[in-house]
């Protein structure tokens, strides 16, 4: 009983046996702890049904995103993915979340288009689930960071299942940081804000068991039971989501700030309804005042209380059937319908409902030919759609209402910036797999066929993109300091075939030394929509851009080495330090491994004839939008070369599809009969990482290629130093913001946007971690990593403002190179089970009743806050982009200030040669335009993750295999303020675009590098819940 059998993982337990009674038998069973693995170089971590249901990360957060995938977070070497806004699954060895793969029942479960788990299964549906981490078998081919490996439940011979129900209310939980500056109150007196909304069901039931089926004919039974042969398992669950939507960071003008807006002339009569129409009015002048033509306009805080819920029908049928002793076949089916508000929009006005339909279903045939040859197949289909759409909102003489971003108010007035979209995926899957016992070789070898038919629509930014640096600007309706729209778009088609290829050899050199040789095959078609990019072959430039099909490669083999040595020693000081056979083993591992390009890069990189990116500046015409803005109408005819190029703005090289290497070694111990511990390191190199560029633009000022800048002072400078400097803001103007030979070749007009394959990450972990399995009514693991990532990027799109997507010069990566957005050098984990032994066996029936058969379970988390860029908030080097650009550091200022710059000017022409800072006891000053900055990415720590999630329990047993509980979970038992960008619990994606006021200087709010007023403090929620198991 002290076997484990893990999911995907062959199990192998040296055994003496000897001749016994007839009828004796050794059972192997599923679902414990493998305290020390002794024959592969894989790093697991599994939990079994109960650590699913009963610790509390597996229904943190509201909407049933992750579920299961959060368990991840309790192994070593699994940090939180923060506020970078993509990807499932959180940083597994140093990889990037959408670099980890989603396994259901042995099938796809990934999302092409977005990467993370598509179907969802609830915490109630799980037999097993298991996370394998960066060295894993060569039969694992796709994706190189985790393995997130989930089994749903089967029926047995003995009818089993649950009722159960989860709920939360607003009045149980604590008050967010984020409510409380907005003036809500949990006993409100007259005027106060009441506490908004907050309410969520989660509850249903299952039932498995063997198929009873009537019984036709005459005599005999009328119905037949098929115990051993025929098993069903189904299981219904409703989820409902109940909110009031809130958005943070966000201030808006009071009533009085209105009134004094219309009262300015020279206003934009159409800028200034728009902003009364969707602005909520602040409540009082709790963040300071903007400046609207020298007129002074009191602001404040705003928190918003819209209706947002989501509601979710989820049902399971398993069967299986065992037709032989050496034959059996499973079949799975899943089916989600699920509708919420896409609250992705900054304004609740603008909120619409989005629709989405999963449906999964397997069918697994098990053949044993003989006792040394085994057979798997699987087929699959699986199916996905979801639809995004806009409000009907009119912006007065613009043709779609475009998204404004006022960078002094920290807020965006427009629909979702991704809306409109939908996304429809159709899933074809065959694998099949073949296990062959040779002597002591265990050979393994397969193929995994995928013919995936996806239609998408994503066209980032298609109603128009605007941001000014004021208010005071959008309302004199000038032209925005960025503009740019996406014109044309059309339906991409993801369509592409996929096939993995894996051979494995396990080879048992000696009884304790085990040799793990792989190497597994990807292939990954181009899909069909980027190979529309032959369209624009009549703009290609040969040895500079060719527009053609990218080329698809068809040689990624990726080796597998490892090995698992057990030492034995039965005495002396080595027996105190290994022990006896299988109590220790000594293991390391090389691999390599490939990711998954997914479809929201090429959805972005359509040729002109399909979609064009149309840009403005400041430099643009008065009066923009009162002239329409950016024209949504594409420019046609392109029958000639140079109209081609001078459209163009994307560009899909050929297939290079990203890889890591790993390496590993670790030692583990067993000690007593329950316990274990771990010594671990790990490292990994990403190689070939998705980085987004402009091929053709570079900055005006890049030092570190000659284009030198403006110096900014501290101190004010005199005169006669300020005449005596040669440099001029109109001298820099001057130079090109296209790179010559691109210029040279027609493309200086638009910026030609490619997601590269040349982003480069290394991290390197150490790792310990103790183990108990249960006994004694104990279990538990506990785990400290110290570990240190580096990147040069870590978003590929517009997820987060923290730690941009695109670079500050787009022709030196390397200067990028710095601490990742994904680096916590320090996270501590602990989690248990305990069942508290009071009363547990007492022979007073009401005593073992009322007082006995209680539990605790819970997790604590320490992690290393993110590490976040400070951005000057203008294109202070002048490449047309503000996106990546740095700050300056002042090294004596006082951290955490932030100042803004006045330009210095020569007397003799009055030309700007430099800047002051205003304040130069601050820490980070404003980059001027044309000026130089002086500081990395990631250069400010937010606040970390110190988070207790406990779960309070309570069985009343009704017989030996039925239960009634009640269950209380505490999800930041102990309300500490936790100011972090992401969740403290869960390895769902947080998008933080919208968080520009946090770490961008200009223009200068009270929020800058102030966690504590943008971030949520994460407060208690309380969660009660029923279940009945029988």
């Amino acid at each position: 009983s002290d076997v484990s059998v893990q999911i995907n993982q062959s199990t192998d337990i040296p055994t003496q046996l000897t001749v016994g009674g007839v009828g004796e038998t050794v059972e192997v069973t599923a679902g414990g702890t493998e305290l020390v693995d002794t024959t592969t170089a894989n790093l697991s971590k599994s939990f079994n049904a109960r650590q699913v249901s009963e610790l509390a990360q597996t229904s943190a957060g509201g909407l049933p995103g992750a579920g299961v995938n959060n368990l991840a977070l309790i192994a070593p070497g699994v940090s939180s993915s923060g506020g970078v806004g993509v990807g499932m699954g959180g940083s597994v060895g140093g990889q990037r979340p959408r670099n980890n793969n989603f396994m259901l029942d042995g099938v796809d479960n990934n999302d092409k288009s977005v990467t993370g788990s598509q179907s969802y299964i609830s915490p109630e549906e799980v037999a097993e689930f298991s996370l394998l981490q960066n060295q894993f078998s060569a039969e694992f081919a796709r994706s190189n960071g985790g393995q997130f490996i989930t089994v749903t439940k089967s029926g047995t011979n003995d009818f089993h299942g649950s009722f159960y129900g989860f709920f939360r209310n607003r009045y149980l939980n604590a008050l967010d940081n984020l409510q409380k500056q907005a003036g809500i109150t949990r006993d409100p007196a007259d005027g106060d804000n009441f506490l908004p909304r907050s309410d969520f069901f989660r509850g249903g039931a299952n039932l498995g068991g063997p198929v009873i089926l009537p019984s036709f004919g005459e005599g005999g039974p009328s119905f037949k039971s098929f115990r051993d042969k025929l098993f069903f398992f189904t299981s219904y669950e409703r989820l409902h989501l109940g909110t009031a939507a809130g958005a943070a960071g966000i201030v808006t003008p009071t009533a009085a700030g209105f009134a004094t807006l219309s009262t300015i002339p020279g206003l934009s009569a159409t800028n200034l309804g728009v902003l009364r129409d969707f602005l909520p009015v602040a409540p009082s002048n709790n963040s300071g005042t903007i400046s609207v033509l020298g007129r002074t306009i009191p602001i404040g805080t705003v928190a918003f209380s819209a209706p947002n819920f989501f509601k979710q029908n989820h049902v399971v049928a398993n069967i299986d059937y065992n037709q032989s002793a050496a034959t059996q076949y499973r079949f799975r089916f899943t089916m989600t319908n699920s509708a919420g508000v896409d609250n992705f929009a900054n304004l609740p006005i603008f909120f619409t409902t989005a629709p989405s339909k999963q449906r999964l279903f397997s069918a697994t045939i098990l053949h044993n030919f003989t006792t040394n040859l085994i057979n798997e197949t699987r087929i699959a289909f699986r199916r996905s759609t979801s639809t995004t759409l806009v409000p009907g909102f009119n912006f007065p003489g613009l043709d779609s209402f475009p998204n404004i971003t006022l960078d002094d108010l920290g807020v965006n007035i427009g629909p979702n910036q991704n809306a409109p979209q939908f996304r429809i995926e159709n899933n074809y899957q065959v694998i099949n797999n073949v296990t062959y016992l040779a002597g002591d070789h265990t050979f393994k070898f397969g193929g995994d066929f995928r013919n995936i038919i996806s239609p998408q629509r994503f066209v980032q930014r298609e109603r128009g993109d605007y941001e000014y640096l004021n208010t005071e600007d959008f309302l004199r309706d000038v032209s925005p300091v960025f503009g740019e729209r996406n014109v044309g778009g059309n339906t991409y088609y993801g369509n592409q075939r996929i096939l993995y290829g894996f051979a494995q050899d396990d080879w048992r050199i000696r009884q304790n030394l085990t040799l793990n040789l792989g190497v597994s095959y990807s292939y990954q078609e181009v899909p069909v929509g980027a190979k529309f990019q032959a369209a624009n072959a009549i703009a290609s430039v040969p040895g500079l851009l060719e527009f053609r099909a990218p080329k698809t490669q068809k040689k990624n083999f990726a080796p597998k080495v490892g090995f698992a040595y057990s030492p034995n020693f039965d005495g002396g000081m080595l027996g105190r330090i290994f022990g006896a056979s299988g109590k220790s083993s000594i293991r390391a591992g090389f691999s390599m491994g490939y990711d998954y390009i997914f479809d929201n890069l090429y959805v972005l990189s359509n040729p002109p004839q399909a979609q064009q990116t149309i840009d403005v500046d400041e430099s643009g015409p008065a009066n923009f939008l009162a002239n329409g803005g950016i024209s949504p109408v594409p420019t046609g005819g392109l029958t000639d070369a140079a109209t081609a190029r001078a459209v163009t703005s994307s560009f899909i090289p050929d297939q290079e599809v990203p890889y890591s290497i790993t390496y590993t070694a670790s030692f583990q111990r067993q000690f007593h009969k329950d316990w274990s511990f771990e010594l671990r390191y790990l490292g990994t190199r990403g190689v070939h990482l998705i980085t987004q560029n402009r091929l053709n633009t570079q900055a005006k000022v890049a030092p570190e290629s000659g284009l030198r800048g403006l110096p900014t002072f501290l101190a004010a400078p005199s005169q006669a130093q300020l005449n005596a400097l040669t440099l001029t803001l109109d001298n820099i103007n001057a130079r090109s913001n296209y790179v010559a030979r691109f210029a040279n070749a027609g493309f200086n007009n638009a910026r030609v946007v490619a997601f590269l394959s040349n982003g480069n990450s290394t991290y390197h972990g150490g790792s310990a971690q103790v183990q108990k399995r249960f006994s004694n009514g104990l279990q538990g693991t506990f785990a400290y990593t110290f570990s240190h990532l580096i990147d040069d990027t870590t978003a590929e799109v517009f997820s987060t403002v923290l730690s941009p997507r695109r670079v500050e010069d787009f022709q030196n990566l390397r200067r990028e190179r710095a601490d990742s957005a994904l680096d916590h050098r320090h996270r501590f984990v602990a989690s248990w089970i305990y069942e508290l032994p009071f009363f547990r066996t007492s022979s007073n029936g009401f005593l073992k009743t009322a007082l006995g058969g209680f539990s605790i379970a819970g997790t604590y988390s320490a992690e290393s806050g993110e590490k976040i860029t400070v951005r000057t908030g203008n294109d202070a080097n002048l490449n047309g982009d503000a996106a990546g650009d740095r700050a300056i550091l002042n090294p004596a200022g006082t951290e955490g200030i932030g100042s803004l710059v006045t330009p210095l000017r020569r007397s003799t022409d009055n030309a700007i040669v430099g800047y002051l800072a205003v304040n130069p006891n601050a820490r980070y000053i404003q980059t001027g335009n044309g000026a130089e900055s002086n500081i990395g990415r990631n250069t400010f720590q937010l606040p970390g993750i110190n988070n207790f999630d406990i779960s309070l329990f309570k069985n009343f047993r009704v017989s030996e295999s039925k239960y009634f509980q009640l269950r209380a979970d505490f999800f930041n038992a102990f309300n500490h303020p936790q100011y972090v960008p992401g969740s403290v619990n869960t390895v769902d994606a947080t998008n933080t675009s919208g968080l520009t006021t946090l770490n961008q200087i200009a223009p200068l709010t009270t929020d800058f590098l102030r966690p504590d007023r943008v971030l949520s403090s994460n407060p208690r929620v309380i969660q009660l819940a029923a279940r009945f198991n029988f």
